[in-house]
């Protein structure tokens, strides 16, 4: 957002963008923590373990209540790119891919080494966060695409075939920039799916979901922001099978009682559009946050990976105030998650003033280095 936008703004737009921020990264981790202990359960052994109910309250995983998965570790690491593009559009060299790629390379990081390698000149805060140092099941193709340096690109992408939701579940953040036209939100996204996961449809999906939340963030409503996807997705080859999922996820709607049955109806999460309908249905029919991430868990599919991006899109609707409290207080990560969604509302707020050649703040560019590590 440029400074002129950024001065119409008033303090009350200002404080309703940090909410829907805040909203969607920390509701994307509650939806991962929530699901991350039954994702590799069918929905009766879900009913076996926890009751007739299913799903009701976070599960322990990894050791602990609350616990997420490499889902919202990349999304956080996504967020760090794109307020290094920012940080770098002043020195002229500006790529958002080439940014966000570096970003997922620190994350790359994180799964081989013991902690933070105190040689490397780029790191910034985050990949000082030493709970972000563990392995917690991240698609085989997203560590094959990231194993070496080559930046993935559509003419020449990463894994061609995967088709999973590797790439979607890390998408969110780019539907957060809300100065930049929907189209271009969309091309950012897909572009960045490719560096790990090349086939069209797992790309798609990861565009459509972005220019979903980014409607939401600026206050439209969720069919809205579906339409608005679809929108997007028609000029694009290969898109029948995502446009396809959605418009099963907005028949769905109208099909009954939101459960199981109708969710489990959408497919079995095999492939990105069929998680991405899953989200999109479960965050449509949702009475409440809690309601919409507990039909988004309880499922035979990827549970982790439905309800990151539910959470994502019902923080991003609703803004932070409607994540149930208890949850957010068990959530591993908390306080990173914020601090990061802070700093990046304030940079798409007031990124010149923090970062320009004529008023640079030298804490800002300590977080968010420009220079990049050579890749050995």
């Amino acid at each position: 957002m440029s400074a002129a936008a950024a001065a119409v703004w008033g303090r009350a737009e200002q404080q309703d963008f940090r909410s829907r921020v805040r909203g969607c990264l920390l509701g994307g981790a509650i939806g991962d923590a929530l699901g991350a202990g039954v994702a590799a359960l069918s929905l009766e052994e879900i009913r076996e373990a926890y009751g007739s109910q299913a799903v009701t309250d976070l599960v322990p995983a990894y050791g602990r209540r609350g616990a997420v998965t490499a889902a919202t570790q990349m999304s956080l690491f996504t967020v760090d790119g794109l307020i290094r593009a920012q940080v770098r559009r002043d020195t002229g060299a500006w790529h958002p891919p080439t940014d966000v790629h570096r970003a997922h390379l620190r994350w790359a990081a994180t799964q081989r080494d013991w902690g933070p390698d105190e040689r490397r000149k780029d790191n910034g805060w985050l990949a000082h966060e030493e709970w972000l140092y563990t392995r917690r099941d991240p698609a085989p193709a997203t560590l094959a695409g990231l194993a070496d340096g080559r930046l993935g690109t559509l003419g020449d992408p990463k894994n061609p075939d995967a088709r999973d939701a590797g790439a979607l579940v890390r998408s969110a953040p780019f539907g957060l920039l809300v100065g930049w036209e929907p189209q271009l939100v969309c091309q950012l996204a897909v572009e960045c799916a490719a560096q790990t996961h090349g086939h069209p449809v797992a790309c798609l999906s990861a565009g459509a979901f972005a220019v979903i939340v980014h409607g939401l963030t600026r206050g439209e409503t969720l069919d809205t922001s579906v339409q608005r996807a679809l929108a997007e997705l028609a000029p694009r080859p290969g898109h029948d099978p995502v446009a396809g999922a959605l418009q099963g996820a907005l028949g769905a709607v109208r099909q009954g009682i939101p459960g199981p049955g109708l969710v489990e109806s959408l497919g079995d999460g095999g492939s990105a559009e069929e998680v991405l309908a899953i989200a999109v249905y479960t965050a449509l029919v949702a009475q409440d946050v809690r309601h919409g991430l507990r039909l988004a868990v309880n499922h035979g599919g990827p549970s982790a990976a439905t309800g990151s991006l539910c959470g994502s899109l019902l923080g991003a609707l609703h803004g932070e105030t409607a994540l149930p409290p208890a949850w957010v207080a068990e959530l591993e990560g908390r306080g990173t998650v914020l601090e990061l969604a802070d700093d990046f509302a304030m940079e798409m707020i007031q990124g010149p003033v923090l970062h320009s050649p004529a008023a640079s703040t030298p804490g800002w560019l300590a977080r968010y280095p420009r220079v990049y590590q050579e890749l050995g």
